[in-house]
């Protein structure tokens, strides 16, 4: 609805009560109205899983539309970063929120820090969602408001066409509110206990999840040792209990993102039930590092399953865990993914120990093999030695194709003596271009960064305590801070603003008239960065 038809629908509605009314001015309600677009989380999961969708049905046609998205451990975390993108691109298009669990664990647990090991509270995942939506609704409010007093200032000079010019641009505003991809982890329990917290997580507005196939007591990091998965029904029954979720609630284009860990997971704490040859718990049992049975070497005690004729001993650790042959971890993610994906999933996500693209296209070739239109969510971890990693992937490629490179210990390219070299230069080229050519190589829809704003902030506050607390003292902070947020624009240099002081300025006035108290007079120290 356009901005004059909220005006009069509030001039009719006010009209109709016999003046009781009176005193509300339809054009500041229909401001109000405007700047709480979205009542409740699930308005939210709507609208944000129809752009998930058109988004995959635009990289389907086209490779280049790739999406992309940075982990946000705080609300306003996630608002400053859509306020720069707006700023920077003039779109939020193809620009998401990704909810890490990870960071969920080690900052916003009632515990304290947390390893990444699903130890975290369950409230706190949909919390954060909650929490990642208001601010972003509230970034709204902000721009809003700044052009409705621009509006009023407009009218005021007497410029109608600079007036229409604005209110077309209220008309055409672009929400801050995007799709947030939400780590539910394992699932925190059995597929009941999925189904319970994906339903709280949809309502605070998450309108993608994406679920892992490892055991959800003994789940791990992505990049860290002793990760096990479950057989795949296990798996199945919470893919399942996601999509039940999204129905129950009216979310019909919800996404499901299933991620494998099995690229790095050598465990397994159950044996699959199989009831035929062939069938998916023979699939995965035949991934199994197993020992053939004879009644010499029988123990008490021993698992045994049957294959092809011999009965077979699964190698079991004293972790009471079984043990998955070495070299099957990309057979295992294959199979993973084309299973997911026929069985309800929207996109795949496997878990990787590198960037390499032609070590994902591999397996990605074979998915789309059976899968065609299979797409996946890339996780660019700050896990990866991606400096390391590109420098050797460059050395290999010239070394392959007979160039010297005796000037380079290929252990040791991390150091800052190799800086300045071609082969540093050609490595941070494949880095710059590896989102682009991963989607149009290796089926890449979606690229996240899991823990940047982790990173950035700690690197931040180390150069400011460096600083401030050293002999720059003040200087450090206006030198590394303000000045630099004055220069750039940076929208919460004024932070008042910011926090919503001018909303709560314009609310008075709504309410009270001439006799409200409003913080924004002339004396306001926040004038000064006007």
């Amino acid at each position: 609805m356009a901005y004059q038809d909220h005006i009069i629908e509030m001039s009719q509605l006010i009209e109709s009560k016999g003046g009781a009314w009176d005193a509300v001015k339809p054009e500041a309600a229909a401001r109000m109205r405007l700047q709480n677009r979205f009542k409740t989380g699930l308005e939210i999961a709507r609208f944000t899983a129809d752009i998930m969708r058109r988004d995959m049905a635009a990289y389907d046609a086209d490779p280049s539309q790739y999406t992309q998205s940075l982990g946000c451990w705080h609300g306003f975390i996630g608002q400053q970063k859509l306020i720069s993108i707006k700023k920077h691109f003039g779109t939020t298009e193809r620009k998401y929120l990704y909810l890490s669990g990870w960071m969920v664990a080690a900052l916003r647990s009632e515990f304290g820090p947390l390893p990444d090991q699903s130890m975290h509270e369950k409230t706190s995942v949909p919390a954060l969602i909650e929490e990642l939506y208001t601010f972003l609704r509230q970034a709204d409010a902000r721009e809003l408001n700044q052009l409705f007093r621009q509006v009023d200032a407009a009218r005021a000079a007497g410029d109608a066409g600079k007036e229409e010019a604005l209110i077309e641009a209220i008309d055409n505003f672009q929400t801050h509110v995007v799709p947030v991809i939400a780590d539910i982890d394992a699932g925190f329990g059995n597929a009941e206990a999925t189904y319970l917290l994906a339903k709280k997580m949809i309502e605070a507005g998450a309108c993608a999840l994406q679920i892992e196939n490892q055991v959800s007591d003994e789940k791990q990091c992505g990049h860290q040792d002793g990760k096990v998965t479950v057989p795949h029904e296990e798996f199945l029954a919470k893919v399942r209990a996601c999509r039940y979720a999204f129905l129950e609630l009216g979310v019909e284009n919800g996404v499901i993102v299933t991620r494998t860990d099995s690229l790095g997971a050598g465990l397994t704490k159950q044996i699959a039930v199989s009831h035929a040859p062939g069938d998916l718990g023979d699939q995965y049992n035949s991934f199994l590092d197993c020992d053939e049975l004879t009644a010499e070497n029988a123990h008490n005690g021993d698992v045994i399953i049957s294959r092809n004729g011999k009965l077979l001993r699964p190698k079991r650790l004293p972790s009471n865990l079984f043990q998955f042959r070495e070299g099957t971890g990309a057979d295992r993610c294959v199979l993973d993914s084309i299973t997911s994906l026929q069985n309800g999933a929207d996109l795949i996500w496997i878990e990787t120990e590198k960037p390499h693209i032609e070590q994902i296209a591999s397996m990605m070739d074979r998915i789309r093999e059976v899968v065609p239109n299979a797409k996946l969510v890339y996780n660019n971890s700050p896990s990866f030695n991606w400096t390391l990693s590109f420098r050797q992937q460059a050395y290999d490629a010239w070394k392959a194709a007979g160039k010297d490179v005796s000037a380079y210990d290929r252990p040791a390219l991390m150091s800052v003596e190799y800086d300045d070299t071609a082969l540093a230069a050609e490595a941070d080229e494949r880095i710059r271009t590896f989102q682009a050519d991963a989607s149009r190589r290796a089926g890449i829809f979606h690229h996240l960064i899991t823990l940047p704003t982790y990173h950035t902030a700690a690197l931040s506050t180390d150069n400011l305590a460096r600083e401030y607390f050293g002999a720059q003292g003040m200087l450090g902070y206006v030198l590394g801070v303000q000045r630099q947020e004055i220069r750039q624009g940076i929208a919460c240099v004024r932070h008042q603003n910011m926090s919503g002081s001018d909303i709560g300025d314009d609310h008075k006035d709504y309410f009270a008239g001439e006799a409200a108290l409003k913080a924004g007079g002339v004396h306001n120290t926040m004038n000064q960065f006007a």
